[in-house]
């Protein structure tokens, strides 16, 4: 048995406490499910023998508007999303905001093995995808036995 007793409703008290934080923090994203601020696009990062393999997920954002360098072994992906038409229509009083908008940025260091000079970028329907080659003496080989 547990010595534990709430006199209230628990998550009404989450909620309370969630609405106080964003109060005080201004924009943040206001759902305690939501992702942490500026992790705006989220990623999918993977490896084969061949190549870093690396997802953007970039939903409403303009192609033209993404930038992709690579500099010092590190990767950084930038852009803009815009906000939504839907969202400056009419006198609706918003309160809830989980769609972030607005500049963004997100470095991602990368593994000493890769070749900078061998990176490609695709995007196709909300995803841009990413791909650094790897380094010729880094990848995987077969020894010959004798």
């Amino acid at each position: 048995m547990s010595d534990l007793y709430f006199t209230s409703d628990l998550f009404g008290d989450f909620d309370r406490v969630q609405r106080q934080m964003s109060a005080l923090l201004g924009n943040l994203p206001s759902s305690i499910r939501s992702t942490r601020a500026n992790a705006f696009p989220q990623l999918n990062i993977g490896s084969t023998d061949d190549s870093i393999e690396i997802v953007a997920f970039v939903p409403g954002v303009d192609p033209a508007s993404l930038d992709v360098t690579v500099d010092k072994g590190t990767l950084t992906i930038s852009g803009e999303r815009k906000p939504s038409e839907a969202s400056t229509e009419g006198e609706t009083r918003t309160y809830a905001k989980e769609r972030f908008f607005g500049n963004f940025r997100r470095v991602i260091e990368l593994p000493q093995n890769v070749d900078p000079d061998k990176v490609g970028a695709r995007y196709s329907n909300g995803t841009l995808a990413i791909s650094v080659g790897k380094r010729e003496a880094s990848k995987p080989r077969a020894i010959a036995i004798q």
